[in-house]
C-alpha cells in the first residue's frame, strides 16, 4: 500500500494557539474603558466572551457589556485607540506557550511551510512577530483585516494555503476554538486542536482530527494524518 503524502502546509492561529496574549488584550481594554470612564472587564470575559472574532467585535462586545453600545462611527475611534494601546504593550517570548518557538524552528528546518491564519489585525500581528522571536518563521501572515473575509469564512484559510503553494492534500490547521474549526472544515482539511487555548464550546465538540495537549507533540502527530 501507498503511504499517504505528507501535509507540509501548515496554517497557525495565533492567539490561544501560539502565544497566550489574554492578560494584554485584558489590560489594553481596560485602559481604554478606564478613559472611556466605563467599569473593567475580566479576565476570564475577555478569554470566552469577547476574544477570537477580530478586534471590532472584541471592542464592541467590551463596549456593549460595560454600558451602552456605541455607534459603528464611535466603534471605529475606540478601535484605533485600542489598537494603540494594545500595541504599546511590549510582548516578550515569555507569551508563547510552551515549546512553541523549538517546535515552529524545526517545523521550518524540515521542510514544512508556515501560515499564520489570524483574526489579529495584520499590522499588530506584523509588530508582535518580531518580539516574540518568532520574525520570519512564518512563510505568509494573513491577518484578520487583510482580506475581505475573515474567520470563521474558510476563504480566510483558503489565502494562506493558496499563498503558501498549498493543496486541500497537503494542509493541515492548527487552532484552538470553533473559528479554526469551521475555515477547516470549510476547506476541507484537518482540524489540530491545542487543548491549552481559548476554546469558546468543548473541546470534544470542535471536530478535531486531533486535540494535543503540548505543542511540541505536533510534529510526530502530523505524521499520523493520512
Amino acid at each position: 500500500m501507498s503511504r499517504p503524502m505528507p501535509r507540509t502546509t501548515l496554517a497557525f492561529d495565533l492567539d490561544g494557539t501560539l502565544i497566550d496574549s489574554a492578560p494584554d488584550l485584558h489590560a489594553a481594554l481596560n485602559r481604554l474603558l478606564e478613559e472611556l470612564k466605563r467599569p473593567p472587564v475580566t479576565l476570564a470575559q475577555v478569554t470566552k466572551s469577547f476574544a477570537g472574532d477580530g478586534v471590532r467585535l472584541l471592542v464592541g462586545r467590551a463596549l456593549a457589556a460595560t454600558g451602552a453600545a456605541a455607534s459603528e462611527e464611535e466603534t471605529a475611534r475606540h478601535v484605533a485607540r485600542f489598537l494603540a494601546l494594545y500595541e504599546a504593550i511590549p510582548a516578550t517570548p515569555a507569551q508563547l506557550y510552551p515549546g512553541v518557538a523549538e517546535t515552529l524552528a524545526r517545523l521550518k528546518t524540515d521542510g514544512f511551510r508556515l501560515g499564520l491564519c489570524t483574526n489579529k489585525p495584520q499590522q499588530a500581528t506584523e509588530i508582535l512577530l518580531p518580539q516574540l522571536g518568532l520574525g520570519g518563521l512564518f512563510d505568509t501572515v494573513v491577518g484578520g483585516d487583510a482580506l475581505p473575509v475573515r474567520k470563521p469564512d474558510a476563504g480566510h484559510l483558503r489565502a494562506v494555503i493558496e499563498r503558501l503553494g498549498g493543496t486541500q492534500a497537503s494542509s493541515v490547521m492548527i487552532g484552538d476554538n470553533d473559528n479554526d474549526a469551521a475555515v477547516a472544515a470549510g476547506c476541507g482539511v484537518p482540524f489540530i486542536a491545542m487543548a491549552y487555548g481559548y476554546p469558546r464550546v468543548p473541546i470534544a465538540e470542535l471536530g478535531a482530527a486531533l486535540v494535543l495537549e503540548r505543542f511540541a507533540d505536533l510534529p510526530e502527530a502530523l505524521k499520523t494524518l493520512g
